[in-house]
Order: C-alpha cells, then structure tokens, then sequence
C-alpha cells in the first residue's frame, strides 16, 4: 500500500494571505489556532506576525494579533478590485482601442481604469497623467510610458490624492482623451461620486480632455452617491457591460449618448 500523500507546507506569501484573511473576518485570531489552520509550527507563526506587525499591517496582542488599521485598508482596496473584475478587464480592453500611440491620457483613480493602466503598462510613446496612487505604480516601470502623478492630499483610505493641488497642476496640461469612473449612474444619466473633493478633480478632469469616456459596470446603473461629478452628455461616450437591466439601458439610450456594450 502506498504511503499517504503529506500535506505540502504552505509558502510564507500563503500563510500572510491566510493570516490577513482570518483577521479580515474574524477581527482577533490566536497563534494556536492559526498555526493549526496552517499546518505550521506556533513559532513559525510567531515569526510570521512579528514581520506583519513591522511591516504595519497587523497588531500583536497577548497569545495572537489584531488587524492593524493599515490591513483593513489594503483588504477594502482588494475587494473593490475584485468586485465585477471580469466586466472591469472587458471595458479596460475595450478602452484601450481608444488610446494611440503619442497621446496624453488621463487615468482618473477607479478601479477599473486601474485595470486599463495594467493593458497600457506595455504600450510605446504614450504620456499618463493621473490622481492616483495605484495607477503610477503599475506604470512605474513601463519604458514606454512617461507617468505624470498630480500631486495632492492624499484622501484617507484610498490611494487616490485630491484637493486643490491636483486641479490646479491639471491647469497646465493639455490631455488628449480621458477616462474616468463612476460610483453610481443615475437612470436619467446623473453621474455620482461618494467623495465631494473627487467630484470638483473630475469636473476639472473633463475641462482639460479634448475627449472623456465613462468606464463603469453595470453594477453602478439606477444608483445615486453623495456627490454629483457630472452628466453622461458631457461624455465622448460610455463603455459598460451587457448587464444592465432592458429597460434601464432604453432610458439612457435616450439622452443620446455613444453606449459601448462589452
């Protein structure tokens, strides 16, 4: 008879994403209990928290840890990330049939034109100007690519910067096509943001643009936000997803604004 199959002993990335995932639900874990889920001794664990609490995402306590307020945001991040990612990677593409080589193009700090940085991350001869964080890191290393980060006050637990400095740098350039999100899309095309400094930089966004495209999913349709950025009329057009609802999609083709279906 052959001998049982062992258990293969889970990488140091495995065990972080374990850990992060278990304080994400449950808020406090023990050692014990984590070494157990793991398969791994308790002072391997010990060692593996000591080095998330360096790197500030977790807090020790007595016997376990606690998420540190750090945690919480890289978890929230992520699963805006991932909520609806399949729609977000197909509007991205078809965005980036929009982009030519030379062009300056403005990423506003969605996330799904944050899946649209990572299709233009291989392009050539193309100048990126945005607000967010997220967006120059995954362009960073792009040769072909020169990243313009707009500075600005950094708004708290997001990676996006806002406020009156990345309005007023957005003064001094000339963008050739924009892309920008959208928290919610109201059925009579009001377009909605949840945070009021957001609202203004994406109103100065589309003043700048010789065109501006909306990248939103289906999710967002027939919802409102605390702040209204602007109009699907002010819009060059809207690539979303086949997943809004027939009778929604005829009351907004009706203001007569270029729909993209993906």
């Amino acid at each position: 008879m052959s001998e049982p199959l062992q258990r293969k002993r889970p990488t140091m990335m495995q065990r972080d994403a374990h850990v992060r995932r278990v304080l994400q639900q449950r808020g406090e874990v023990g050692v014990a209990e984590l070494a157990a889920g793991l398969g791994v001794s308790e002072m391997t664990l010990r060692r593996d928290l000591d080095r998330l609490e360096q790197a500030g995402l977790v807090r020790r306590t007595h016997g376990g840890a606690v998420p540190a307020a750090r945690l919480g945001f890289v978890f929230d991040f992520a699963a805006r990330r991932q909520a609806n990612r399949t729609a977000k990677q197909a509007i991205a593409a078809e965005a980036a049939k929009l982009v030519t080589p030379g062009a300056v193009v403005l990423l506003d700090a969605g996330t799904t034109t944050l899946e649209l940085a990572e299709l233009l991350s291989d392009a050539v001869d193309l100048v990126v100007v945005t607000p967010s964080l997220a967006v120059a890191s995954t362009l960073q290393f792009s040769t072909g690519v020169k990243t313009i980060l707009l500075g600005g006050v950094l708004r708290r637990g997001t990676p996006d910067l806002t406020g009156e400095i990345p309005e007023a740098a957005l003064g001094m350039l000339a963008v050739d096509i924009a892309f920008q999100g959208a928290d919610a899309i109201g059925l009579d095309g009001t377009l909605y943001t949840g945070d009021l400094s957001t609202a203004r930089l994406d109103q100065r966004i589309r003043e700048r643009a010789a065109r501006t495209y909306v990248l939103a999913d289906s999710s967002k349709v027939g919802r409102r936000a605390l702040a209204r950025h602007g109009h699907l009329r002010e819009m060059s057009g809207w690539i979303t997803d086949r997943g809004i609802a027939p009778a929604s999609l005829k009351a907004l083709r009706k203001l007569c604004v270029p729909i993209t279906l993906v």
